[in-house]
């Protein structure tokens, strides 16, 4: 839709193919249906926050940036305002809004949205041949803005890899990003359903040994594994996975260094001295947590108190501060917030978004190899990228049209 606005606007004769019955159904439930729509920073930060090659959305950025998004739906009537991690919401926090808003400027700009399914794209002679829902209609230019693969529902089933390849384009082989983790073993299974809070989350490489990923945040423990935010932007950096290459470490109590810790347990000990173990932690740990922890520490939970040693002692503490699960793998595709892979950028010129291969081809949004982090940085290279291709494809056209003039 943002293509479409912006090539309409520079007065190309626009059409939209959608297959959905509504335009946007994909959008209506990001940000859990508030639509995080972007990232209120700097160009820096923004490009510190996109997997692969950044600099790929120099030209797009620049064209288009944050403040430009902000002050397109400030504008279009969508009061927006900022919250923790310089996200970007509508005061509403109605994504519905940031839809209507697409939708309206779309039918203002004169756009026709045709309801069909494309099939097939055939490049012939210099021009387009679609074929959607039975009929072949013929175009000067296409865009492919048709999403990745994850959240299929929503009309997201990789279309786009298929017509890119059809047309001669490379796609790089496309996974889950942004998705929740399966673990080896039932640890996290034993205590599904708990959220944590204000918690350390880290991501080890057991291969290079490095840590490839550490931040604060909230996470959660599901029947299958991990999920939540901390894990949802953890899961961008495990790459290449691998069943058990990556182990991650959970510092249950980051505000306290391990002296301050260590006081904190002998505190709650001799509070609890008479008392099991097991019933010395309920100041410290959330209740469904506290018997999978013990069990994972190797103290016995109905030792009591006063009888453990310093060696055991220091066992709790150090699982305090370090939480392990061994990482199974991505759940699938279909769980995953955006799709990594896609339309090799190589391929495509980063200053118009226009296919090196095919002239009169345009690529926008995730349908490209481009991902990022979480916190509204992936509907902005949607966005940075839809202007630049729109207003790109409406510049090849009247280009075109006048030279057959002449």
């Amino acid at each position: 839709m943002m293509a479409a606005i912006h090539a309409a606007r520079a007065g190309a004769s626009v059409t939209i193919y959608e297959k959905n019955e509504r335009c946007g159904r994909k959008l209506r439930i990001t940000g859990k249906g508030r639509c995080n729509l972007t990232n209120h920073c700097a160009r820096d930060a923004f490009f510190a926050h996109v997997t692969g090659d950044p600099r790929f959305l120099y030209s797009a950025w620049s064209r288009f940036g944050s403040a430009e998004t902000e002050r397109f739906f400030e504008e279009a009537g969508v009061p927006l305002k900022v919250e923790r991690g310089n996200r970007v919401f509508p005061v509403s926090d109605n994504a519905t809004d940031v839809v209507d808003a697409l939708t309206r400027l779309c039918r203002e700009a004169g756009v026709l949205v045709r309801h069909a399914c494309v099939e097939k794209v055939v490049c012939l002679d210099g021009a387009f041949a679609l074929t959607a829902g039975g009929k072949e209609y013929t175009h000067g230019a296409v865009i492919l803005a048709t999403g990745g693969a994850s959240y299929p529902l929503t009309g997201s089933t990789g279309d786009g890899y298929r017509f890119a390849a059809a047309l001669g384009h490379t796609v790089v082989p496309i996974e889950p990003s942004l998705v929740p983790l399966t673990e080896i073993g039932n640890i996290c299974a034993s205590m599904q359903g708990l959220s944590l809070k204000n918690v350390g989350l880290s991501f080890r490489d057991e291969v290079t040994g490095k840590t490839v990923f550490e931040d604060r945040g909230e996470m959660l423990f599901t029947h299958f594994g991990l999920s939540g935010p901390l894990v949802l932007s953890g899961s961008a950096h495990l790459r290449p996975m691998a069943k058990g290459r990556y182990t991650a470490h959970i510092d249950l109590k980051p505000a306290l260094d391990e002296k301050t810790l260590d006081a904190r347990l002998l505190s709650d000990f001799e509070r609890y001295r008479n008392r099991d173990l097991i019933n010395a932690f309920s100041d410290l740990l959330p209740q469904k947590m506290i018997a999978p922890f013990l069990r994972q520490s190797g103290v016995d939970p109905r030792k009591k108190i006063h009888a453990v040693t310093r060696e055991e002692r220091a066992a709790l503490l150090g699982l305090l501060k370090d939480f392990p699960i061994t990482v199974g793998g991505f759940r699938p595709i279909e769980e995953a917030i955006v799709t990594h892979g896609g339309v090799k950028l190589s391929e495509v010129s980063p200053r118009t978004m226009a296919s090196r291969l095919v002239i009169g081809l345009y690529f926008a949004g995730e349908v490209l190899d481009l991902d990022a982090y979480t916190g509204g940085f992936n509907l902005q290279i949607a966005f940075s990228t839809g202007v630049l291709s729109g207003e790109s494809a409406a510049a090849y056209l009247a280009e075109k049209n006048k030279e057959e003039s002449v």
